[in-house]
């Protein structure tokens, strides 16, 4: 009975913890074989433990060029619908205008639209336009998609805002320009950076929109889907377990600096 009590006490914990493995199981794989040296192309079951992979992840022709492409549209994917979703979010939350309800409601369309079909539908309007498929045609149509996810983050934050406070910052002579940049846009920016870092993340990880609209540019997600059908290199685990690290010690160095933050309020 004693076991029984302690396992209903926890079993909240237990879940979580189970959960939380079975998410990071596909890391943890990713890992693992990173440092597999395969006798084969398919790097696919466990063959010997090496290291040379990571001291030249760069050693498959073309995988660095593509990665370096991903990032880069990622990047002016993730400004352009940052600037464009919060102004866009401001303008729902702060202002009254026709057909508001409708645009508001539009917002939504790309996230539960299929990706396959806002795929083709933009690949028919680059055609009927007589745009040259490219990274230009990328980096718009990842703009547009990403565009929804930023308004729904900042939307958020803005209409929990205290309005209040910016009465209090205009009754102390504080002007327009001034009041949004050390009143609104600092108490905005937590929903403006989580609707950049997903905007990042989902242009990055995009393959089917990309897939339509690339023309003969390989972003990094392209590659590994063609390395696949050849041969999965070693260097593609190197790289997934880099970026892994790196997204773990960001929400690692967020919590530090949100823990001192609140130690220095108190």
């Amino acid at each position: 009975m004693a076991f029984v009590r302690r396992l209903r006490r926890h079993l909240v914990v237990i879940a979580g913890l189970l959960t939380l493995a079975y998410l990071l199981l596909p890391n943890i794989v990713v890992t693992v074989f990173s440092f597999n040296k395969p006798k084969g192309r398919f790097n696919y079951s466990w063959q010997e433990f090496s290291t040379d992979a990571w001291k030249d992840p760069c050693g498959v022709a073309d995988m660095c060029g593509s990665l370096s492409l991903s990032l880069q549209i990622a990047a002016w994917a993730t400004i352009g619908a940052t600037v464009l979703g919060t102004m866009i979010a401001f303008a729902l939350v702060r202002y009254r205008f026709r057909a508001r309800g409708a645009v508001n409601s539009l917002i939504f369309l790309p996230m539960a639209m299929p990706e396959v079909v806002m795929a083709a539908s933009l690949l028919t309007l680059f055609l009927n336009m007589g745009a040259q498929l490219g990274f230009w045609t990328v980096l718009i149509a990842h703009i547009m998609f990403c565009l929804s996810f930023v308004v729904t983050a900042v939307k958020a934050r803005v209409m929990s805002m205290d309005p209040r406070l910016e009465q209090a910052a205009q009754d102390l002579y504080a002007g327009p320009v001034q009041t949004f940049l050390r009143v609104t846009l600092p108490i905005a920016a937590p929903g403006i950076a989580a609707g950049a870092l997903l905007a990042f993340a989902l242009s990055f990880d995009d393959f089917i929109i990309t897939n339509f609209n690339a023309g003969s540019t390989v972003t990094f997600p392209m590659f590994v889907w063609g390395s696949a059908q050849r041969g999965t290199p070693v260097q593609i685990n190197v790289i997934g377990t880099a970026m892994f690290l790196v997204a773990v010690l960001l929400v690692l160095a967020g919590m530090l600096i949100g823990k001192r933050r609140n130690r220095q309020a108190k």
